[in-house]
């Protein structure tokens, strides 16, 4: 047993490799390979601990951890790597060449690894794509969980973990839905018949668009014409949103309630229509023609040679009804816009929004300033003065309030609450309102003229002085449009 014993350590400790001046064996290559794994494990261990107990305590964010935590842990082995090398009396420089040939030979049988290796250190150290983004490849949508050096960990929204090479990132186009900001847009396809009212469709799309919580209300949505299609008009709904791993969800939310809007003001979605062409329609007057021996049988049992179905629509439904239109109208019995186009109209109704308050809550307080301009959809509002303690006004449907500070930039000259139960109120901001008078001059200009005819009101906000309004008959014109080109950066009247 001994003699057994002592020839296997022969075996072990016989030199069978010469490296420069040292000679190696077996028992010294697995210590040196032993040490060389140790190192890797303890190399990635030293780099997790980093990254829990240091980075996290910077606040940063999870792929710069994840690209320092990497580059960390592979310096580690490298330099551990090196020394270990070192210790046992290997000079490196000998075995450059011999890295060399090993090198090329690799390169070609690992062409794959080598090249998704290096595309993990772009992905790493370029940053364009981080834990927890959200992602779509191909046809693979999901959110980072990993990135390491050959691959990267996607959850899909099934909740299944594929294992991507980081090749693919690199050579095909990523669309990357969080990069800077987790802000992104989605478009919903809609298409109706050509004989919809315009006016009501773009009511239903906002109004659905604005019904879904997880809608962002800025940037606001928007509704382009993409087109006129065989049998229909296409239009796209286009809302912004904050959670794109939300996106899926979201958009079917948004069928739903466009469905039902739709349902609601009796607006068709059109469906394909065929041409049918009969060969022989005498046969068909002969049919028609012939007379029918029981009648009570004609509504259960119909002609069995008849070869065409007639169909009955009823059509009784009015998908442009007076109720569709509320809005519309509305805005048409304010004197700003009553001499509004259609198209003018739709930009109004595009720039606003809907807004609903319970009974008694504050819509706006007294000298606060004005940046929103409201129209009163449904219930009731209550104007009334802090300072007086008193009730001034109770306005309604149809009515509308706040224009006045708005379009001069005076402070509110009153405190308002809603005094019914679900006011719903239409807003435009004042934002919205500057890139509407900038895109239609004429509506500002008929802004203007209808201000200008309250002279009394500007007179007791200390706007304009009587006795000015007296020399000329022009001056409230002009200190209207004056006041507005400043306010919002138009140009009324200057080539009038």
């Amino acid at each position: 047993m001994n003699a057994f014993l002592n020839k296997l350590y022969e075996i072990f400790t016989a030199p069978i490799l010469d490296i420069g001046e040292n000679r190696f064996s077996i028992a010294t290559i697995v210590s040196l390979l032993g040490l060389i794994i140790a190192a890797f494990f303890v190399s990635k261990l030293i780099s997790e601990i980093i990254r829990r107990t240091l980075l996290s305590r910077f606040r940063i964010n999870l792929g710069l951890q994840e690209a320092i935590t990497v580059f960390v842990k592979y310096l580690l082995i490298t330099l551990s790597s090196i020394i270990i090398l070192q210790s046992a009396g290997i000079n490196l420089a000998s075995l450059a060449v011999i890295a060399g040939v090993l090198g090329i030979g690799i390169g070609f049988g690992l062409q794959n690894l080598a090249s998704n290796f290096v595309s993990g250190l772009v992905l790493i150290f370029e940053q364009t794509l981080k834990i927890g983004d959200y992602i779509e490849i191909g046809d693979l949508k999901g959110t980072i969980e990993k990135i390491s050096i050959r691959s990267t960990i996607l959850r899909t929204n099934d909740d299944l973990y594929v294992i991507v090479p980081n090749q693919r990132f690199i050579e095909n186009n990523t669309v990357n839905w969080s990069y800077a900001g987790h802000t992104c847009r989605i478009r919903i396809p809609v298409s109706v018949a050509y004989d919809t009212d315009l006016l009501v469709l773009t009511e239903a799309l906002f109004k659905a668009a604005r019904h879904e919580p997880r809608v962002l209300s800025t940037p606001p949505p928007e509704v382009l014409c993409c087109g006129f299609g065989k049998e229909s008009l296409d239009f796209e709904l286009l809302v912004w949103i904050d959670e794109p791993d939300a996106n899926d969800p979201i958009s079917s939310s948004l069928y739903f309630r466009i469905t039902y809007e739709f349902r609601e003001r009796g607006i068709k979605i059109p469906l394909p229509t065929r041409a049918l062409m009969i060969q022989n329609p005498e046969s068909i007057r002969q049919i028609i023609s012939q007379p029918i021996s029981n009648p009570e049988n004609l509504a259960t049992q119909p002609p069995a040679n008849l070869p065409i179905n007639v169909a009955i629509s009823d059509n009784s439904n009015n998908p442009n009804g007076v109720n569709s239109r509320s809005l519309r109208d509305l805005l048409r019995k304010i004197s700003y816009f009553e001499r509004c186009t259609d198209v003018e109209l739709f930009a109004i109704i595009t720039r606003g929004y809907r807004r609903y308050y319970d009974i008694s809550e504050i819509i706006c307080y007294e000298d606060d300033s004005s940046e929103e301009f409201y129209m009163i959809l449904s219930g009731k509002v209550e104007v009334f003065s802090e300072k007086s303690n008193q009730v001034i006004a109770t306005l309604g449907q149809g009515d509308f309030f706040g224009e006045i500070s708005l379009l001069t930039g005076t402070p509110r000259t009153a405190t308002v609450r809603a005094s019914a139960a679900d006011t719903v109120l239409f807003v435009v901001e004042r934002q919205q309102l500057k890139k509407l008078l900038s895109e239609y001059k004429e509506l500002g200009e008929q802004i203007a003229l209808k201000l200008s005819e309250r002279q009394q009101v500007l007179i007791s906000l200390g706007l304009l002085n009587e006795e000015e309004l007296k020399d000329s008959q022009h001056a409230a014109l002009a200190w209207v449009r004056d006041r507005l080109n400043n306010l919002f950066g138009i140009n009324l009247g200057k080539n009038s």
